[in-house]
C-alpha cells in the first residue's frame, strides 16, 4: 500500500484535493478506496463536486477495459453527485458487469432528473426491448427529445417495440377475454363458457393453475391460483391496462416458482399472498422506516413488495428472494426457526442466481473479500438472531450470510440443505443439525466462508 494510500485511509474525511491528485496520477483503485467509505454528507456543496469529477473520469476512463473498477468509481461518483454524466457512465459500466437491474435504475433516474438528455429515454428503451418489454419501451422511447441528436435512433427503435407490441396484441386480447369471463365484467364471444376452477369443497382458494380473478373485500384486486393470490390496488388503470399489468406479474410469479424450484429441487406448493404496493402505498401499510430500507419482505405469510408500480428488473429480484422465504416456511413450519443468516442467506443466494450470478453486487463483493482479508467479516454467530437490515452494514451482513448458504451448497447440494432445515423445522437445535448434515459447527462454517472469499 503507497504511503499516500495509507495517509488516505487514516484520515476520517479525505479532502477534495486529495481526490484530484489521485485522478491526475490516474491512480484509479487508490481513488476508489480512499473514498469509497467516505460519507458524502460531510462534504459541502463545492466539495461533493470537487470529488465527484474525478471519480468520474475513472469511471470513463476505464469503462472500456475495467469495467469493474469502472462501476465502482461510477457508482461513487454519483453518490457524491447525480449528474447526467456520472449517470450514464454508471450505467454502462452496469450493463458491461451484467448488472441490468443496477443500469435500469441509473437510467430511470437520469431520465427523471434530466429529461432533456436523450440518451437516457434512448439506453433505457434499448435495455428494455432486450428485456421483451415493448411498453416500456416505447414509454422510455417516446420520451427521448425529437430535435435531440438520439432522435432518429430513438424513432426506429420505436417503430421496432410498437411492432413487438402488436404481434403481442392477439395474445393479449384473448387474455383480455377470459379476464372479462372470470371476473364477469363482460360477455366472452358467442358460445363461450367460463373456464372452470377446481376447488376443494370448503376451501375459497382455487386448486387449479387457472388464475381466477377477483375483488377483495378491501378493494383489493385479486388474481388467484393453486399457488399465488396476487392482490394490487387498482389505481385508476382501466381494464386493458389491468389486464396488462397482471400478465406481467403473474409471469413474473410463475418464473420465481419456476426458478425456486430449478435451483431448491422444490418450490412452495400452497397458496401464497403476493401483495404489490405502489411506494406510497408501502409507506401507509407499513411505516416510512420500513418503506425506506426495504425492497420488500414476507411476513404473516404474504409477500409484501414495495414499489411494484413498474415490475423493473430489481423488483422482480426482491420477489423471488421473498418467494424463497416463503418456500423455507413452508418447509421448516416457519422460518422463525432458522438462524436469520441461513434464512436470509438462502433467499439471497436465489436472488443472486436469479441475476445471473452466484456472488453479490460487484461493489458489495469487493467489500466482502477486503473485509475478509481484513478479518472484519461478521460471524455467523452474530447474524443468527435479528433482522439483518437493522445491522451497522445490511449489505455486509446479507452477503456473508449467502456466501455461508454457497458454501453448504457446494458441499452436499440443495437436497442436504433442505435436509438441514426440515431437520431444524422438526425440532433438532440448529448446531446439531449442522453437525449431522455437514459434520461441521458454525465456526468451522464461519472459517469455509472466510477461506472462500480470501481466494477469490
Amino acid at each position: 500500500m503507497s504511503p499516500l494510500l495509507l495517509a488516505l485511509l487514516l484520515t476520517a474525511a479525505p479532502p477534495p484535493q486529495q481526490a484530484q491528485q489521485l485522478a491526475k496520477a490516474k491512480k484509479w483503485e487508490d481513488l476508489y478506496l480512499a473514498y469509497s467509505s467516505a460519507d458524502p454528507t460531510g462534504y459541502s456543496d463545492e466539495q461533493r463536486k470537487a470529488i465527484a469529477g474525478p471519480l468520474l473520469k475513472g469511471c470513463e476512463a476505464l469503462v472500456a477495459n475495467d469495467a469493474v473498477m469502472a462501476f465502482s468509481l461510477g457508482d461513487r461518483s454519483v453518490a457524491f453527485e447525480e449528474t447526467a454524466s456520472g449517470l450514464r457512465c454508471l450505467a454502462r459500466a452496469a450493463l458491461a458487469t451484467d448488472q441490468r437491474g443496477t443500469a435500469e435504475e441509473a437510467l430511470r433516474k437520469g431520465l427523471e432528473r434530466f429529461p432533456k438528455e436523450g440518451a437516457f429515454g434512448l439506453e433505457l428503451g434499448k435495455l428494455l426491448l432486450g428485456d421483451k418489454d415493448a411498453p416500456g419501451a416505447i414509454e422510455a422511447l417516446s420520451k427521448v427529445p425529437t430535435k435531440g441528436p438520439q432522435a432518429a435512433e430513438a424513432k426506429k427503435l420505436l417503430q421496432k417495440a410498437k411492432s413487438l407490441s402488436a404481434e403481442e396484441g392477439k395474445a393479449r386480447a384473448e387474455v383480455e377475454n377470459i379476464e372479462r369471463r372470470m371476473s364477469g365484467e363482460g360477455p366472452g364471444p358467442r358460445g363461450s363458457t367460463q373456464p372452470a376452477i377446481a376447488r376443494d369443497e370448503g376451501n375459497t382458494q382455487p386448486t387449479s393453475l387457472t388464475y381466477e380473478s377477483g375483488v377483495g373485500e378491501d378493494g383489493m384486486r385479486t388474481r388467484a391460483n393453486r399457488r399465488f393470490v396476487m392482490k394490487y390496488f387498482n389505481n385508476n388503470r382501466d381494464f386493458g391496462q389491468r389486464a396488462e399489468y397482471e400478465g406481467r406479474v403473474i409471469a413474473t410469479l410463475e418464473e420465481a416458482y419456476e426458478h425456486t424450484r430449478s435451483i431448491l429441487g422444490e418450490a412452495r406448493e400452497g397458496p401464497v399472498d403476493v401483495i404489490l404496493y405502489t411506494r406510497q402505498e408501502f409507506r401507509t401499510h407499513m411505516g416510512s422506516s420500513l418503506a425506506n430500507a426495504a425492497a420488500g419482505l414476507y411476513s404473516d405469510q404474504a409477500i409484501r413488495i414495495n414499489d411494484a408500480a413498474e415490475l423493473t428488473q430489481q423488483t422482480k429480484a426482491t420477489l423471488v428472494h421473498e418467494y424463497v422465504h416463503a418456500a423455507v416456511d413452508e418447509f421448516c413450519g416457519g422460518g422463525h426457526r432458522l438462524p436469520t443468516w441461513l434464512n436470509e442467506g438462502l433467499a439471497e443466494y436465489v436472488e443472486w442466481r436469479y441475476l445471473g450470478g452466484d456472488g453479490p453486487p460487484v461493489l458489495v463483493g469487493n467489500a466482502l473479500r477486503g473485509a475478509a482479508r481484513a478479518g472484519r467479516l461478521p460471524s455467523l454467530t452474530a447474524l443468527s438472531q435479528g433482522a439483518l437490515i437493522q445491522t451497522s452494514d445490511p449489505a455486509m451482513a446479507y452477503a456473508t450470510s449467502a456466501v455461508a448458504v454457497r458454501e453448504l451448497m457446494n458441499r452436499g447440494g440443495a437436497a442436504r440443505l433442505l435436509a438441514l432445515i426440515r431437520d431444524v423445522g422438526q425440532g433438532t437445535p440448529f448446531d446439531q443439525a449442522l453437525q449431522s448434515q455437514y459434520g461441521m459447527d458454525v465456526a468451522k462454517l464461519d472459517e469455509e466462508v472466510k477461506s472462500s472469499l480470501s481466494k477469490r
